[in-house]
């Protein structure tokens, strides 16, 4: 039987603020400049027409209006990921993992333990923001990333069992801060702390 931890990050494995007051302003003043430089690309052009398409400034305009109001939007998530990763790629960001984490997840993973993501935030902000800790590099230790475009919403027990089958275990745990997420998982069969 193989044990799976899946963790969400936000509030989670790392402090709500340093997404927020992080990575939210990193990312803000990009947007426009990202969308433009990118928008031959499939998935930034994806992106925009999910928002409604329209010029770069009425796309950047409705993204920060979910930024100031937490918006899980994915195209909003998928914009914010991409921007992300090449800022930990330049070494201008640093992820932020509460002190006890690390040590945890290295346990659990010495232990036998699998481990896994379930979070909002793109899978593609996910793998960069594990790469890049002041504690090395903890993406290796995680088997499985999942977020709201391969697994679905957070707060549905649907999207759990998705990633129950994509997982194949059955010792399922998520971690989580948020009650609805934590809810959900546990309709879907899980345990959860």
């Amino acid at each position: 039987m193989t044990g799976w931890t899946v963790l969400d990050i936000e509030g989670t494995t790392s402090s709500t603020e340093s997404v927020h007051s992080g990575l939210y302003a990193f990312a803000r003043p990009r947007l426009g400049p990202w969308i433009d430089a990118n928008r031959d690309d499939p998935e930034v052009r994806a992106a925009v027409e999910e928002i409604g398409g329209g010029t770069t400034e009425e796309v950047v305009k409705v993204l920060h209006d979910w930024m100031d109001r937490d918006v899980k939007a994915t195209p909003l998530k998928t914009l914010q990921g991409r921007i992300w990763a090449a800022g930990f790629a330049a070494g201008e960001l640093t992820a932020h993992f509460f002190p006890d984490v690390a040590p945890a997840l290295r346990a659990w993973h010495a232990g036998g333990r699998r481990l896994a993501v379930f979070s909002s935030g793109s899978v593609s902000a996910q793998r960069p923001w594990f790469a890049h800790t002041a504690d090395g590099d903890l993406s290796v230790l995680v088997e499985g990333w999942f977020d709201t475009v391969n697994a679905g919403p957070k707060r549905e027990a649907s999207s759990y069992r998705r990633i129950a089958d994509e997982l194949g275990g059955t010792d399922l745990l998520f971690l989580s801060d948020v009650p609805a997420e934590l809810d959900a998982a546990a309709t879907a069969g899980w345990r959860t702390t």
